[in-house]
């Protein structure tokens, strides 16, 4: 491995030779020299892996040195030294991205910890989270052998999206890969637990076993909080999984407080027609279909599955008695967004706005018919940089720090995640079977039946059918179906894709924040 190089800039750098020798001991290359124009024609000529700079040097300034350099070497971390501890001098160096901050005199010992501080904290931090990870892998296998809750699967879930965040920081390939063994084996389980318990859940709403599903998302979460006066925001993006929301959530609590996280099961099939009309009616699809049998269109039948979202919600509030004045936005396109971004001011006016934001679930959609984006987010480190990317230049947070000053209240969820599918698996049905590849409806089935859920009576599910014969299938993992024509062809094009409409973590337990203005 090469030694560290660094650059040392000090008109008094004879008096350093101490703290000089004192680095280089410790294997450090230190490079001195005396003024600014000799820092700046070092830097164009040499890489540096850390710099220090004195504040006060004849000629061109400490200040104006660490403004030049970085022109040209943004990435090089700088330590600014000074004798001076004015207030505004710091707030100035701070300002041009200094790594460091030291006052005159410094001690070797000093040197050393912000040297260690910057250019060895990534592999002190890696260190310290792959030990702390390989202590909590036997608790995770010992939680997963006895979880039998829909609370405990959502405290496992959280935890193993902390340890697959702060291993992804650590880059440690190994310990990635272990956790993504036990991502598997979490999933196998629950799998087996969604099968036990899903439709007694359905028969049993009020019971403490029984998570808060779909259906009544806004009865038990959102309703509740309309008791004051404040406007509140329901924001759905869709398709947004709990790992994409943790990489989001820092941006929106730069400008906002987090009251809340918590969370709620989405339905099955686990795609946008059924979970987002669940929510939005407060019913289960079959009861959508009976109730408002013109607002209700079967897989098979070639209309638009979610575009009465604002009257379903609208009798949802009538039935709670919720009297709040209200709005309905979606999102569908960039100009769109940039509308709201223009009129979100004027929803103040508004006890409750619901604003459905469909960008990642287009993006997952385009992910399988784009090759860039096959690219972009090849995996689930690089499809969360993509969703973190987006969410951070996009309309709707500049909305929301439009109106972050007001007194308002934000609940960000969605309506289910997705799954990277890895496994295919073959199924026949006739021509009016569904399409999509996590789960499927139709006459005569014919699958491989321990890779499924499979309901036989869809009115148990409380999923309408099209037909008398009709039944239902869910992938379970990270499988997806493929027929067999053409098989190995479909395998090979979708294997890697993100997917929904199945029964996995990812694309069950749905994340539910509440946040409030500062």
């Amino acid at each position: 491995m090469n030694a560290i190089k660094i650059l040392w800039a000090d008109d008094e750098i004879d008096l350093l030779k101490p703290q000089i020798l004192f680095l280089e001991q410790k294997g450090y290359v230190v490079e001195p020299v005396s003024n600014g124009h000799d820092a700046l024609d070092k830097c164009n000529n040499e890489h540096f892996d850390l710099i220090f700079l004195d504040e006060h040097m004849p000629g061109i300034s400490g200040l104006e040195t660490l403004a030049r350099i970085k022109t040209n070497n943004r990435d090089v971390p700088v330590v600014m030294i000074t004798k001076n501890e004015e207030e505004n001098i710091m707030e100035e160096a701070i300002g041009s991205q200094i790594a460091d901050y030291l006052i005159k005199p410094v001690k070797p010992n000093q040197i050393l910890l912000s040297i260690k501080k910057i250019i060895d904290n990534k592999k002190l931090v890696s260190e310290k989270t792959t030990t702390s990870y390989r202590q909590e892998f036997q608790n995770i296998m010992m939680e997963l052998n006895n979880i039998n809750s829909h609370q405990e699967w959502a405290e496992l879930y959280r935890k193993l999206i902390y340890w697959e965040l702060e291993l992804e920081k650590a880059d440690n390939l190994d310990m990635k890969n272990i956790l993504d063994m036990q991502k598997s084996e979490a999933n196998k389980e629950f799998f087996k637990f969604i099968s036990k318990n899903y439709i007694s859940w359905l028969k049993e709403p009020n019971k403490e076993s029984t998570p808060t599903l779909s259906y009544n998302l806004i009865k038990n979460k959102v309703i509740p909080l309309l008791k004051d006066d404040v406007p509140t925001f329901f924001i759905l993006i869709d398709n947004l999984r709990y790992d994409h929301f943790k990489m989001i959530e820092h941006l929106i609590k730069e400008d906002f407080r987090k009251v809340s996280e918590d969370y709620f099961f989405s339905i099955l099939p686990t795609t946008t027609q059924y979970s987002r009309n669940a929510i939005f009616s407060g019913l289960m699809p079959l009861e959508i279909d009976k109730k408002y049998p013109d607002r209700w269109f079967y897989d098979d039948e070639n209309a638009g599955k979610n575009l009465h979202e604002e009257f379903f919600l609208q009798e949802q509030f009538k039935r709670n008695n919720v009297n709040n004045k209200m709005s309905y936005t979606k999102i569908v396109n960039h100009k769109s967004g940039k509308d709201l971004e223009d009129n979100i001011l004027n929803l103040l006016n508004n006890n409750f706005n619901a604003i459905v934001y469909n960008f990642v679930d287009m993006l997952s959609h385009a992910r399988t018919e784009m090759e860039v984006l096959k690219e972009l987010a090849s995996d689930e480190a690089a499809y969360r940089s993509l969703t973190l990317s987006w969410f951070d230049h996009s309309p709707l947070l500049n909305a929301l720090q439009k109106i972050k000053d007001k007194k308002v209240r934000l609940v960000i969820t969605s309506d289910h995640g997705t799954m990277r599918v890895q496994n295919p698996s073959k199924i026949i049905g006739d021509k009016a079977t569904t399409t999509n590849l996590r789960y499927k409806t139709g006459k005569n089935l014919n699958f491989t039946e321990k890779e499924v859920f499979y309901v036989k009576n869809p009115e148990e599910a409380f999923l309408p059918k099209s037909n008398l014969s009709s039944s239902y299938v869910f992938a379970k993992e990270d499988y997806y179906f493929c027929y067999p024509n053409n098989y190995n062809h479909f395998a090979n094009y979708y294997r890697n894709t993100f997917q929904h409409g199945g029964i996995s973590i990812e694309e069950v337990i749905v994340p539910v924040a509440v946040f409030e203005s500062k």
